[in-house]
């Protein structure tokens, strides 16, 4: 698969089989999130990899929207530096999210963000230093069959190409 293709036909995912995923294909993911390109090559970011299943269910506690973690054979919590340091470190996690998502989609595995809006529970769960921040963690696992089904789009699309595009000025 292209990046073109992958961005294409990428989805949101929140309903995964329970196959899990290979050890080579979770190192992928985890070496697309390392490898995205951040301010000043600064990488403010840190990964914890979670398949444990009690892990996951609990974090998916954390977050008005993150039940789909409950479900994933895994979850990669994206840890940053302070984000009040420099407005540029979670557009930086967003890439390195980015990365994961779409390597991921090009092994057949599908993946959905979760925002964690209790960062303090976050940080007993998966025990992790001071320093470091958790906002976003994301699910990876193989589609559910129904999933996959096409459905028709939602009221509202995607913007137009048009409508969301100016040049030169608006």
């Amino acid at each position: 698969m292209n990046v073109s293709e992958a961005i294409r036909t990428k989805r949101a995912i929140r309903k995964f089989n329970q196959d899990p995923l290979p050890n080579e294909t979770i190192e992928a993911i985890l070496n697309a999130g390392r490898r995205a390109q951040s301010a000043k090559n600064m990488q403010p970011w840190q990964f914890i990899a979670v398949r444990e299943k009690s892990t996951l269910q609990t974090l998916s506690k954390l977050g008005h929207f993150a039940g789909h973690l409950a479900g994933a054979p895994l979850g990669i919590a994206i840890l940053t530096l302070d984000p009040e340091q420099r407005f540029s470190i979670l557009f930086d996690a967003g890439q390195a999210a980015a990365y994961m998502q779409l390597a991921a989609w090009e092994y057949g595995v599908g993946s959905c963000l979760a925002t964690i809006y209790e960062p303090e529970a976050a940080r007993q769960l998966l025990k992790f230093p001071q320093k470091w921040h958790l906002h976003v963690a994301i699910s990876f696992g193989y589609p559910d069959e129904d999933e996959l089904i096409p459905r028709p789009p939602r009221k509202k699309g995607r913007s137009s190409f048009a409508d969301t595009v100016h040049w030169e000025r608006w």
